[in-house]
């Protein structure tokens, strides 16, 4: 019922810009909340950044300035906006969905930050 399908991660220089999309085949799915969260090796999964059904955005401090959350409610897919990108930001991201009190995540990306 529920599928979120993330593209758009590559291997980008310090600096550098990527923007993931993430499709989503969610009924109604302009009432929910979409999230990005991510997870490096050997780490927890950390929420990166959110988006509402009414447009506000929260971010993790450490992407705060540089990432930015979008929605596309018409074509049912969540944006996450990455620049002046480190190698701190490496790591498979996930798009992220709550719905009722069930969470669904997609297979996630892959970003790597090197040089």
């Amino acid at each position: 019922q529920v599928q979120l399908v993330e593209s758009g991660g590559g291997l980008v220089q310090p600096g550098g810009s990527l923007r993931l999309s993430c499709a989503a085949s969610i009924n109604r799915f302009n009432i929910y909340t979409m999230g990005w969260y991510r997870q490096a090796p050997g780490k927890q999964r950390e929420l990166v950044a959110a988006i509402t059904n009414s447009g506000s955005t929260n971010y993790a401090d450490s992407v705060k300035g540089r990432f930015t959350i979008s929605r596309d409610n018409a074509k049912k897919t969540v944006y996450l906006q990455l620049n002046s990108l480190k190698p701190e930001d490496t790591a498979v991201y996930y798009c992220h969905a709550t719905i009722a009190t069930i969470s669904y995540w997609g297979q996630g990306t892959q970003v790597t930050v090197s040089s």
